[in-house]
């Protein structure tokens, strides 16, 4: 089997020499996921699944950076859905690393309760009826609440987790409150918080946010994350991010 398909690219992770296929005309990874990645903290030899997967990006840095020992990717959009799964065999981590075609809203039905000890997710930040919509489809879904809402990624990441598992995720500032108002209420208590900044001095264009299930009340906002100390010039703190 072809596993690049006609407009599609071959993209290097730089890390691991791992590979990533990417369609331009389909919605292609940002900074947000890798970012995602560097924030996670996992137990070793943990089961974890990535809602909302997409080109399954986060399941191939996760399988990169740590020692996870099962890694499932759930993204409710078959041709995206294909071409994480071709990626996965691209890199030979068919052992590790598995893509489910999905829905988020219906996650806990198929993998069951408790049955994940981390779920990350980089889901869209836009609800339904703000901002402008891409006319392609599979951008529009990556960025608007169009087949899922924040509080469907927070419910099943709450029922997937095992008491204590740990939820990591990606989302724009301005939903800060409704963020940690889901999940609190879906007792997921937030731990850690840290804003992501362009430029020092500037608002936070992004929020990385650690809850875990169960656990008590106390949270610790981190230092800022800046991401260029000049134009086109990153930060100490991303170079290790991408490891480099």
């Amino acid at each position: 089997m072809d596993l690049i398909h006609p407009g599609e690219r071959l993209d290097d992770l730089q890390i691991k020499g791992y590979r990533i296929l990417q369609d331009p005309t389909a919605f292609c990874f940002g900074m947000d996921a890798v970012l995602l990645s560097g924030f996670v903290r996992l137990r070793p030899k943990c089961r974890v699944i990535d809602l909302c997967t997409g080109n399954g990006v986060i399941p191939l840095l996760l399988a990169a950076k740590t020692d996870a020992e099962h890694i499932e990717g759930l993204e409710i959009q078959p041709k995206m859905a294909d071409m994480a799964s071709r990626s996965v065999e691209l890199n030979g981590l068919e052992g590790r690393v598995h893509i489910t075609t999905g829905d988020v809203k219906e996650a806990s039905a198929l993998f069951g309760a408790s049955s994940f000890d981390a779920v990350t997710v980089n889901p869209p930040y836009m609800t339904g009826g703000t901002g402008l919509v891409n006319p392609s489809q599979a951008k529009a879904v990556a960025r608007h609440e169009i087949l899922c809402t924040l509080e469907d990624v927070v419910r099943e990441s709450s029922r997937l987790l095992v008491p204590g598992g740990r939820f990591f995720m990606v989302h724009r500032p301005f939903r800060l409150t409704e963020i940690i108002c889901l999940m609190h209420d879906w007792r997921l208590e937030p731990k850690r918080i840290r804003f992501v900044h362009s430029f020092e001095g500037q608002e936070p264009a992004m929020v990385l946010v650690e809850g875990i299930r169960g656990a008590n009340t106390g949270v610790k906002v981190e230092r800022p994350l800046v991401i260029y100390d000049a134009k086109d010039v990153y930060s100490k703190d991303v170079r290790e991010i991408y490891g480099k």
